[in-house]
């Protein structure tokens, strides 16, 4: 048996566990981001850091209980003892180090000038000393209260798994919500003063959620168009018209693929400035208007695949170039144009540095620009709002790319086959 044969022979599973592996570190960062869009802002900077949105709760004297954050070690040990005469005879009781020593417990009476009540105790066990506080969750019920952190016995607390769904809901809020409406208390929520976007300076409109959302979908939208449309023309004059200089120009035009962005700003500002252009939307999607090198590339491979008997058949029939381009060409390449339609798209709703230089108006902001209001400059973000905004932010790529799955493996696997 050859070497080769013996390779056809592995089990699968020498391919396919490396392969899930890969897979799973590919994927952690993603449900790092879904796990924490669902935890309290009090356990995402928890350290050791925690899986599971988990939420703690306090048992208070009164019976009732509080969300609280989780319990934080702090101070000195106290004593757990139970007093072995008395009213409380056999209830554990936390006490300092100082009101137990020889086997005695000294109770304070009910005022400072109460005297001491010394009672025979036994020690059950040490507890090191745990502050917890009110978690958000239970603010707004538990404001009237002036106790809002306790020292407690970690056995007095407890904990179970709990979503957050609602700090998408909040994160919504959070850059949705009128400063002037004074119904809603999500500031006071926050502990912050943050305030929205206004419109154009006007207090009585607030650039919301929704704004960032059209925004990013104006631009991919439209610089999909364009880019579908440029690409594929310019890539069928570079693939199906015999004319002088074709193949140095698509080489110049691979060659500009080597060009980093960074290196086009100053320039690209200087033009849209002397445009007009600032301020607006243009200058995210009309440059795609004028052809992409990467996409016209992936297109003219595609489109060298085409037979041309195909052409010279439409030819004979009288058919235009304008019309064999846009009724033989065009329907063929349908994977492939959605291919180059799906990367542009993501490459539009990803984008933050070409909103962060040409836009100056929160009218225009994209929704990578929308996220930055959850950071504050003086500390203190909501990390929780930020993880959840930015699921919902990656939602719409994933399940665009599973709606895609097909036709995009099909658009790739048939560019450069030549048939």
């Amino acid at each position: 048996m050859t070497a080769k044969q013996k390779r056809a022979d592995w089990p699968r599973a020498f391919v396919h566990v490396p392969l899930g592996i890969l897979a799973m570190a590919f994927l952690t960062p993603l449900v790092w981001l879904l796990v924490s869009s669902l935890q309290p802002r009090e356990q995402i900077g928890k350290i050791p850091p925690e899986w599971l949105p988990r939420g703690y709760q306090l048992t208070l004297a009164t019976g009732e209980r509080l969300w609280v954050t989780p319990p934080e070690r702090v101070g000195t040990e106290r004593l757990l003892v139970a007093p072995l005469a008395g009213a409380k005879s056999g209830i554990p009781v936390l006490v300092s180090p100082s009101d137990f020593s020889n086997g005695e417990l000294r109770l304070a009476g009910p005022s400072a000038t109460s005297v001491q009540e010394r009672l025979p105790a036994k020690l059950i066990q040490r507890v090191p000393g745990y502050f917890v506080s009110v978690s958000e969750s239970s603010a707004a019920n538990y404001a009237n209260q002036t106790a809002r952190r306790f020292y407690v016995d970690p056995h007095q607390i407890s904990s179970r798994i709990r979503p957050l769904f609602a700090n998408y809901e909040q994160a919504i809020l959070a850059l949705s919500t009128d400063t002037h409406d004074k119904s809603i208390s999500l500031g006071t929520l926050l502990g912050k003063s943050r305030l929205p976007w206004t419109s154009r300076g006007d207090t009585s409109r607030t650039v919301t959620f929704l704004s960032y959302l059209a925004n990013t979908l104006t631009v991919a939208l439209l610089g999909v168009l364009g880019t579908v449309f440029s690409s594929a023309l310019a890539a069928y004059g570079l693939s199906r018209i015999d004319w002088p200089g074709r193949k140095p120009l698509f080489a110049i035009t691979l060659a500009t693929m080597m060009v980093p962005f960074p290196v086009l700003m100053i320039p690209l500002y200087s033009l849209f400035r002397s445009l007009g252009w600032l301020g607006t939307l243009a200058p995210l999607w009309v440059p795609a208007c004028f052809g992409g090198a990467f996409n016209i590339f992936l297109l003219r491979q595609f489109f060298a695949t085409i037979p041309r008997e195909l052409s010279e058949a439409a030819r004979l029939d009288g058919a235009s170039e304008m019309a064999i381009f846009f009724r033989i060409i065009l329907p063929l390449a349908k994977p492939v144009l959605a291919t180059v339609a799906l990367f542009h798209f993501l490459y539009v709703w990803n984008d933050f540095l070409g909103p962060l230089i040409f836009l100056t108006d929160p009218d225009t902001f994209t929704m990578a620009l929308g996220l930055q209001q959850y950071q504050s400059q003086s500390g203190g973000s909501e990390w929780q709002f930020l993880m959840a905004a930015s699921v919902l932010l990656v939602a719409p790529v994933v399940a665009l790319f599973f709606v895609t799955q097909k036709t995009f493996i099909r658009g790739i696997a048939t560019t450069g086959i030549k048939g």
